[in-house]
């Protein structure tokens, strides 16, 4: 990778992924694009270049690639879960409609992709815990069904036209550099803010709902690390597992009050976030991301306590 495009870069992921690329190929190499502006001091818009951008709109793609010259595209722009289910057809137009344009560009101007999918591909018949590379994939949210789509659409831009397209089937992911973004795992970044700045939080998951998770910096070490992988190693090039650790809410809870004793949770069950959450694995098995471009996780679910609550404590600090 040497020049590179990213879609959605202020959302929770690109975010943090701008930066990292930024660092490792050099700001003014790296567009960040987005529906919107952002804040002034948002790392996107504040770090290298930034441009406004619809992806759905395959005429403004098209410009900013050729005025760029981008060799790879990380396409993280996206409707999630919760919010897919209020408006399943914005979501597909903007998941599928946006993953097509991004598609056709990078056929006509030979870039490679990667395509985040998550563990919303499974649905309630897939065996849950754990979760098997190849298997039965029949999701019962919008969410879900864009993201089973658009494996398929990659692996047939892949073996149809030769298009380099790479993903990871992302787990719920925790990060405290931008706010969730409308998932059925936004519990697991609210209940920091919430612990940090109340000492109490109400979950809308039962205390049970055990969900695969990843702390952010393993997410986009991975998606860089399988973006370099040597693509003859590749068997499973759209659509890896990758884990790093299971958590419950009374889980999390109990890591939390270690550092907060008195910390307390409730729950407010939200019975559409929890189906969804009731569909998705327990635990994925992710031995082909191991095995086939050497994936490890850094971070444990105490690790990953630890940091998120040093990283809010520190932003809420007086400067």
């Amino acid at each position: 990778m040497k020049r590179i495009l990213v879609t959605g870069a202020a959302g929770q992921i690109g975010t943090e992924l701008v930066v990292r690329l930024r660092e490792t190929v050099g700001a003014d190499r790296v567009l960040a694009t987005d529906l919107r502006t952002p804040d002034p001091d948002h790392p996107a818009l504040a770090g290298g270049p930034f441009r406004v951008l619809d992806c759905t709109r395959g005429e403004e793609l098209a410009l900013a690639v050729r005025e760029h010259r981008p060799d790879t595209v990380f396409h993280l722009a996206a409707l999630l879960s919760a919010v897919g289910e209020r408006d399943p057809l914005a979501a597909y137009r903007v998941n599928l409609g946006g993953l097509m344009e991004v598609l056709e560009v990078a056929r006509a101007e030979q870039l490679a992709v990667f395509t985040p999918s998550s563990i919303a591909a499974f649905g309630p018949d897939t065996p849950r815990d754990p979760t098997p590379q190849d298997t039965l994939q029949r999701p019962t949210s919008m969410y879900g069904v864009t993201k089973v789509a658009g494996e398929l659409l990659c692996d047939y831009y892949h073996h149809r036209f030769g298009v380099d397209t790479r993903g990871l089937r992302y787990p719920g992911l925790i990060s405290h550099s931008a706010p969730p973004g409308g998932g059925t795992t936004d519990w697991a970044v609210e209940i920091f803010h919430e612990a940090v700045a109340h000492g109490r939080y109400t979950c809308f998951l039962r205390p049970d709902s055990q969900l695969d998770m990843m702390y952010m910096d393993d997410a986009v070490r991975a998606s860089i690390e399988l973006m370099e992988a040597d693509p003859a190693t590749l068997r499973h090039r759209n659509a890896f597992n990758v884990s790093a650790f299971q958590l419950t809410p009374d889980g999390l809870a109990g890591l939390l009050r270690r550092h907060l004793p008195d910390f307390e949770i409730s729950y407010d069950v939200d019975p559409v976030r929890q189906a969804i959450a009731d569909s998705w694995p327990r635990r994925i098995d992710d031995a082909a991301a191991r095995r086939e471009w050497g994936w490890e996780p850094a971070f444990t679910a105490e690790a990953m306590t630890e940091t998120m609550l040093h990283a809010i404590r520190s932003s809420l600090a007086p400067s």
